[in-house]
């Protein structure tokens, strides 16, 4: 029992860190985010087992975290409450043309991101020709362009 409380405890932990670093910190994983996640695994790889390091605990471990994304997830589907408190809601970043730049700041996006989504999504080149721009939920940016821009 012990350890599915801290497996319990550590989970919730790592949801909240990760919700409050943000969107954008986990939309693209650069090699310094790989290594940041395997230190943070290795660094709560004791807390989690204990003194015991057997197979049992491990599975019971894994079968504690996955059972916790599945009870969330139900959550989520049930309550739109929860799942803007676990996943937050889209933010438009440019609405009719304009920069939202107080919204940009918050989320830390900058002008080149929101420049190469819109080349990756429409060839879009420049700011001008963007109609909307979205932070997705998932840290993606949806980029709408103008009506005539290049596409």
């Amino acid at each position: 029992m012990d350890s599915v409380l801290r497996a319990i405890v550590v989970y919730l932990f790592l949801l909240a860190i990760f919700r409050i670093a943000g969107k954008r910190s986990l939309a693209n994983i650069t090699t310094f985010d790989l290594v940041l996640t395997l230190i943070i695994s290795e660094s709560i790889q004791q807390t989690l087992t204990g003194a015991d390091s057997s197979m049992t605990n491990a599975l019971l471990l894994i079968t504690t975290f996955v059972g916790l994304d599945v009870i969330l997830s139900v959550l989520k589907h049930r309550s739109s409450r929860i799942d803007r408190l676990l996943d937050g809601v889209p933010l438009v970043l440019i609405r009719a043309g304009e920069m939202l730049q107080e919204r940009m700041n918050k989320e830390r996006v900058d002008q080149q991101e929101i420049l190469t989504s819109a080349r990756m999504q429409r060839g879009v080149n420049r700011l001008t020709d963007i109609e909307c721009a979205v932070l997705e939920n998932g840290g993606q940016i949806s980029v709408i362009a103008k009506e005539g821009a290049a596409q």
